[in-house]
């Protein structure tokens, strides 16, 4: 009877259909899409923008370097970089790692889930009701957490480097509000100066290195 069992099992496993890879799309030039409703490893360019329509899967990283990346209404994927670039996430997405661009803006959209940090060096970051595991962090860019949202880290203006900023470049300060039912469950640390404006209907925890301004309406 045994082996009669295992000759069947052997026998099901070379007739079953064959599980295809998730394929993967890399360009060094030129534009790249994962469509929608389809899985893929990673999607990626180097001069070029990346679209993830709605509902496709990304396993891995969506990425580029010169270009912009799209997130339509709930993809999924492990993560999404750019370097010189906007980063736009659209509603219920399900982002698995980070979300960082270097110089380009950063949004992210309602019902949303980044599971580790929303960072960029140079770029606005707006967070309009979604949800961040990690940290949210910018070196000169503004920060604009809308109603809804939810920080499970810190939220960080970092120094910047003599790289970024010269003796001589006298930069307007980074404009940080944390609006109405908004809340950032770990600290807000500002290593250089900010203008931060706090709703009084906010959740906050510690604040070091800047003078909150409280705001009760809608915005400040």
């Amino acid at each position: 009877m045994r082996r009669i069992l295992i000759a069947i099992v052997i026998a099901g496993a070379l007739t079953a259909p064959a599980v295809p890879a998730q394929e993967s799309l890399s360009k060094v030039s030129g534009s790249v899409t994962a469509e929608a409703g389809k899985q893929y490893g990673e999607v990626s360019t180097v001069n070029g923008s990346v679209r993830v329509e709605r509902g496709a899967t990304v396993g891995g990283e969506a990425s580029t370097v010169n270009g912009s990346i799209t997130v339509e209404d709930e993809a999924r994927l492990g993560s999404a970089s750019t370097v010189n670039g906007a980063l736009r996430i659209g509603a219920g997405v399900v982002v698995e790692g980070e979300a960082t661009t270097v110089n380009g803006a950063l949004t992210i959209g309602e019902g949303s889930r980044v599971a580790q940090d929303a960072r960029t060096v140079n770029g606005r970051i707006v967070i309009a009701g979604a949800e961040i595991g990690g940290d949210v962090r910018t070196t000169a860019g503004d920060i604009e957490l809308q109603p809804g949202t939810v920080v499970h880290g810190d939220l960080v203006v970092e120094k910047p480097s003599f790289s970024l900023f010269s003796w001589g470049n006298r930069s307007e300060p980074p404009r940080v509000v944390v609006g109405p039912d908004a809340a950032v469950h770990g600290e807000l640390r500002f290593e250089r100066e900010v203008r931060l404006f706090v709703s009084e209907r906010a959740t906050v925890g510690r604040i070091s290195g800047a003078e909150p301004i409280r705001f009760a309406g809608d915005t400040p």
